[in-house]
């Protein structure tokens, strides 16, 4: 019998997102979280912590890291055991360890490398450094099995989240597809109020969110939110 895939987050740090950029009169402090999937193929890591990214974006962001390293040798591993790379995108706080990984197949849409690699997108330093193996992909796609990358673009072009099927429901990592667990909650209840037939207007929610929703998944977990996100069977008895 396959092994249920063990899933354990990684605390890699945080940034302070200015005002300008959170919306309100005050900065906010959000974490960088990455995911270590341990399957019986091997062990997957979606995302992989802040990068330096130069004076510029230190400044503005004043991030603070905690070393890829000591984070999955609490979780019982070290770099050496990884044998998969998944990033979500490629923002400096997302792919920051990935030069710590050279020579592990990093698994990435085209469209998002195609976009770093153009300049002005990201540390360059973090996208092409020695011993790097890219896997680009178009799409969705089951890496191992019960492993699914799907395209959730929205935060970038192409961005893409990890589902995880388990004997107790899937997880889906979704990386910042959305920022908040509540955005997400926001989505979903868009979608549950249209397939009622609630009367218009309604909110929009992204189309990934269909392809998502046939995983029927018991939990959604972010890059930069701690909250995860659960289902609950509606009033019909449908988990989604």
């Amino acid at each position: 019998m396959p092994i249920t895939p063990a899933i354990h987050r990684l605390d890699l740090g945080y940034v302070v997102r200015p005002a300008s950029e959170a919306g309100g009169a005050q900065p906010r402090v959000e974490p960088v979280l990455a995911y270590l999937v341990r399957h019986e193929r091997g062990l997957l890591l979606f995302d992989t912590g802040i990068g330096e990214a130069g004076p510029e974006t230190e400044a503005h962001y004043r991030p603070r890291r905690r070393p890829l390293r000591e984070a999955l040798g609490a979780a019982g591993a070290s770099p050496d055991d990884i044998t998969l790379v998944v990033n979500c995108h490629l923002h400096f706080d997302h792919c920051g360890g990935n030069p710590l990984l050279a020579g592990r197949p990093v698994l990435v849409q085209e469209a998002e490398l195609a976009a770093a690699r153009r300049g002005g997108y990201t540390a360059e330093h973090l996208v092409d450094f020695p011993g790097v193996r890219y896997r680009e992909l178009s799409g969705e796609t089951e890496v191992w099995p019960g492993v699914w990358i799907v395209p959730t673009p929205g935060h970038t072009d192409g961005h893409q989240s990890l589902v995880v099927q388990r004997t107790d429901g899937a997880v889906v990592l979704a990386g910042q597809a959305r920022d908040f667990a509540s955005q997400f909650a926001g989505d979903h209840l868009a979608r549950r109020a249209a397939r009622d037939g609630a009367a218009a207007p309604l909110p929009a929610y992204p189309h990934w969110l269909e392809r998502l929703a046939a995983f029927a998944p018991r939990q959604v977990r972010f890059a930069h939110d701690a909250s995860v996100w659960e289902s609950a069977p509606d009033p019909s008895g449908e988990p989604w």
